[in-house]
């Protein structure tokens, strides 16, 4: 269903005549579980993007909603060749089912010239600005720090899967590129969890839901769940965004 997916979306895609076409994240690194994992694509078309092009961009996504529910998982960010320097630039991008505006971060970039996947035209090397280590270190740090830490704290948020499952993975993948320089699969940063002092409960869970049977967790499992992700991840990500890595 994904390959027929894809071949939907290039099919329709070639109508605005896109210069390249790149898929990132689990599909490119490897770890690819259909149903469960989005499909991360960039275009990047000649440009510019005006009304027009929204408009066939609204039209292309939702066109794909008759494939089923999978076409859903499909999130695409619209760029051009004067708009892919500025990683802090926001893009059109299609994802969860609808428009928006954002960046394509320098962890995406980093992926695409580690291992993108080219689906149409040209590579990323020739296209897009290599990601330099303090580029990307600099962002790790932030992300952690103003995104995930306050996150932390906002208790509600933590009975739902998507939470707990980007929150322990995100983590664990910050934690070997700070270290390391290089990036993770979210398998990778799951087998690596226990080491960093994660609660194998939790981690047990994630892997069940990704990698197993789907089943939903009581509401008791849920809140005790939350308690310990949160529990962990607080005091974690503060030792991790310590000054020296500033």
């Amino acid at each position: 269903m994904t390959d027929r997916l894809l071949d939907a979306f290039l099919g329709a895609v070639g109508d605005l005549a896109p210069i390249a076409v790149w898929a990132h994240g689990s599909l490119a690194g490897g770890d690819y579980q259909e149903g469960r994992s989005d499909l991360d694509l960039i275009a990047v078309l000649e440009g510019p993007v005006g009304l027009s092009t929204v408009r066939r961009v609204v039209r292309l996504h939702r066109g794909l909603r008759k494939l089923g529910p999978l076409a859903a998982k499909v999130h695409c960010s619209y760029l051009t060749p004067g708009t892919t320097a500025d990683a802090d630039r926001s893009h059109l991008t299609w994802a969860h089912d609808r428009l928006m505006r954002r960046p394509v971060t320098p962890v995406t970039r980093r992926e695409l010239h580690a291992f993108g996947l080219v689906l149409h035209g040209k590579p990323p090397e020739g296209l897009l600005p290599p990601v330099p280590d303090a580029e990307l270190r600099a962002f790790v740090v932030r992300d952690q720090r103003e995104f995930w830490r306050p996150s932390v704290d906002k208790a509600r948020l933590w009975k739902q899967d998507i939470w707990v499952d980007l929150g322990m993975v995100t983590f664990a993948r910050a934690s070997v590129t700070l270290r390391d320089g290089r990036l993770i699969s979210k398998r990778e940063a799951l087998d690596l969890l226990p080491e960093l002092g994660a609660p194998v409960e939790v981690v047990e869970d994630i892997g069940r839901r990704r990698y197993g049977d789907d089943v939903p967790g009581s509401d008791a499992w849920l809140v005790r769940r939350a308690e310990l992700t949160r529990a962990f991840l607080g005091p974690a990500i503060d030792r991790l965004v310590a000054d020296r890595w500033d």
